[in-house]
């Protein structure tokens, strides 16, 4: 296996998708999948199927989205885009709407460097998001408000062409990393991918005003994990992404180009009782994101942080709860078996989106 690291601070490698997709022996690629999400939380992969076109074409097209709809809010206009009375799971979130949940005590137990940017109590992020649907929803839910139609902006004749296009993209590669992250935990291949079958998938970019926001420290997406099974981003043009591993360590990720980088989720920490946590991170204006942001003013580029980002979700009715192998009593008592439905909108409500 040709493994090679996306970081100086931690070995996390960058597993190429390509033997397994091409039904050859993969075991060890599988078991470096494992060990890789048990260890940091985090992977990096090279998908033969995603090209660098694909995430330009789709980074290209939400630039030009958020300049413009940041303008109309800017200027005190109504986002006809924006729905919160659907926990803005469609459409946009304007900047100051989405704030990170408190772990406050947490972060207070990290030291020095490895402590987050985050203030204490979390202020709203700045930042923006937009939410797309991507895959298949259930002929019937309990959970309705969480398969809300998807909004197409005004003046965007290609919109649902490249939100399609590259959402279904990440969603294949989250998939083969799921089936590769099971035959790595000795499970059946599909244990994983039965359960997202019909999830809330949401290819959900974020904006970040890097002229409005343009401060050493400003913090655009504050210290949180992720609510959902796994999450997916092509590479940004501008870095500033922080994780922390399993021990605590404070990590700035560097995505080779034509890489996709994968982070657990709560509900993957909820299946595996906690063999594999849910990826602490945040989003900063950090020095890297300044020489950055000289080079595209420079090149006379848009000067907003895009990530291309992609959650994948277990399916609303599907149960979370520790899986066989990873079932124990004192795991089954901290991961009570819930619907995944139940966890989200308990989640939202804690991050103001609910």
């Amino acid at each position: 296996m040709d493994i090679r690291y996306c970081t100086e601070q931690a070995p996390i490698p960058v597993v190429d998708l390509s033997t397994h997709l091409a039904g050859e022996d993969a075991t060890e690629n599988c078991k470096a999948v494992a060990d890789c999400l048990h260890r940091y939380g985090v992977l990096v992969v090279r998908d033969p199927r995603v090209h660098e076109s694909d995430n330009d074409r789709f980074l290209d097209t939400m630039e030009k989205y958020y300049i413009s709809a940041s303008k109309k809010l800017y200027a005190g206009e109504t986002l006809s885009d924006a729905h919160p009375e659907l926990y803005y799971q469609v459409g946009v979130t304007p900047e100051n709407v989405e704030r990170a949940r408190n772990h406050c005590d947490r972060a207070d137990g990290l030291e020095g460097a490895n402590k987050p940017m985050t203030e204490c109590p979390p202020h709203p992020d700045a930042k923006w998001r937009f939410f797309w649907r991507i895959g298949s929803r259930p002929t019937e839910t309990k959970f309705p408000s969480l398969q809300a139609e998807d909004v197409i902006p005004e003046g965007f004749p290609d919109w649902s062409e490249v939100m399609n296009r590259w959402g279904n993209l990440m969603l294949a590669s989250l998939k083969t990393v799921a089936e590769m992250a099971a035959v790595g935990f000795g499970l059946a291949a599909n244990t994983f991918t039965d359960l997202l079958h019909n999830g809330p998938h949401l290819l959900a970019p974020t904006g970040s005003d890097l002229v409005k926001y343009g401060t050493l420290g400003t913090v655009f997406a504050g210290y949180h994990y992720d609510l959902n099974f796994m999450t997916i981003h092509g590479r940004s043009r501008f870095p500033g992404l922080y994780i922390w591993t399993r021990e605590g360590q404070k990590v700035l990720v560097k995505v080779p180009p034509g890489c996709l980088i994968l982070q657990a989720g709560k509900q993957f920490e909820w299946l595996t009782g906690g063999e594999v946590l849910a990826g602490f991170h945040e989003v900063i204006f950090s020095p890297e994101t300044q020489e950055a942001l000289q080079r595209a003013k420079d090149a006379d580029r848009p000067l907003w942080r895009i990530s291309s980002t992609l959650f994948g979700h277990v399916a609303c009715d599907q149960t979370l709860q520790p899986l066989a192998p990873f079932a124990s009593a004192e795991r089954n008592e901290k991961y009570p078996p819930t619907l995944a439905g139940d966890q989200v909108q308990e989640e939202l409500r804690a991050i103001a989106l609910a």
